[in-house]
């Protein structure tokens, strides 16, 4: 397997949400991969103490630094992203939890077309993205490894987004250095700056896709700061229109029709080695392939 980009996760505020997105990276991510903890002074005492756990005992290739002083989302992210040079990367929301095989095909994705500059996965809380039904905010998947094995089954296509989307997204360094990386003079929060990032790459000639193929549930939507929907409204006054036109002809609908039936009819959990060699190598009993939430073990029960 060819060495995966780097993943970025911005630490947030969320102990909860911490502890469920480390728990599901060690068990859906292959080990040895590359996995960097920014925090921009946000986690408190149980928020570092779940970091440090996670650590100690994880099987991946992770570091974790913390700045003295908050710079702000975009800021943060931006230097995380300026840090890696020309390299991929793939920033992951600091509430996410990634499904089995999730980078391993972000990964695919790019390699499959050097005009895609940044692969956007399936999430149940993902607007342009969102799955089962576009722009609404679904349950947190039951089983994300069986979910995971019904998108690894989706025709590789990787159809056109508006725009990338905050719950994790893949981005080509060239490609990102080329447009200027993150505005974050104009925007405050990741979620806005990705998206004019994105259409900045648009403008000059990269692909902004879907990876159906591979899925990161969230508990919500990310969303814009104060005074970001204008700053972009000023910026890309098309911008509304197009998301607004998207969400109401749903473009992807068969995409998400095809993921629904696939689901419906993958079969059970035997099949996990063969799709994602590895991942259920977080050791003992962290059964990745159950779903089970408990079963991967979270970073703070250790």
């Amino acid at each position: 397997m060819a060495e995966l980009p780097i993943v970025l996760l911005p630490v947030g505020v969320d102990d909860d949400a911490l502890d469920a997105c480390l728990a599901a990276l060690d068990a859906g991510t292959p080990a040895g991969a590359r996995v960097w903890l920014a925090d921009d002074a946000q986690a408190g005492p149980r928020g570092l103490a779940i970091i440090e756990r996670w650590l100690a005992r994880t099987s991946l290739q992770a570091d974790y630094t913390r700045r003295q002083r908050r710079i702000g989302e975009v800021a943060h992210v931006d230097e995380m992203l300026t840090a890696c040079g020309d390299a991929d990367a793939i920033v992951l929301a600091p509430d996410a939890v990634p499904a089995p095989g999730w980078a391993t095909q972000l990964a695919a994705c790019f390699a499959r077309d050097a005009s895609i500059a940044s692969a956007t996965p399936w999430c149940n809380a993902g607007e342009a993205a969102a799955w089962p039904r576009i722009g609404e905010i679904a349950p947190m998947p039951d089983d994300p490894a069986r979910l995971a094995r019904a998108c690894a089954a989706m025709p590789p296509i990787h159809p056109e987004l508006p725009a990338a989307v905050a719950h994790a997204v893949i981005l080509r360094g060239s490609a990102r250095r080329k447009a200027g990386g993150l505005d974050a003079a104009s925007y405050a929060s990741w979620y806005a700056a990705l998206i004019d990032l994105s259409l900045r790459l648009s403008g000059l000639g990269w692909r902004n896709v879907l990876c159906e193929t591979a899925f990161v549930a969230r508990g919500g939507e990310g969303g814009p700061a104060d005074g970001d929907m204008d700053a972009l409204a000023a910026r890309w006054p098309t911008w509304h229109a197009r998301l607004a036109t998207v969400l109401m002809q749903d473009p992807l609908r068969e995409s998400r029709e095809r993921l629904a039936q696939l689901y419906a009819e993958v079969d059970g959990p035997q099949r996990q080695h063969d799709l994602f060699p590895g991942a259920d190598r977080a050791g003992g009993d962290n059964d990745a392939e159950s779903g089970d939430g408990d079963a991967a073990g979270h970073a703070e029960d250790v």
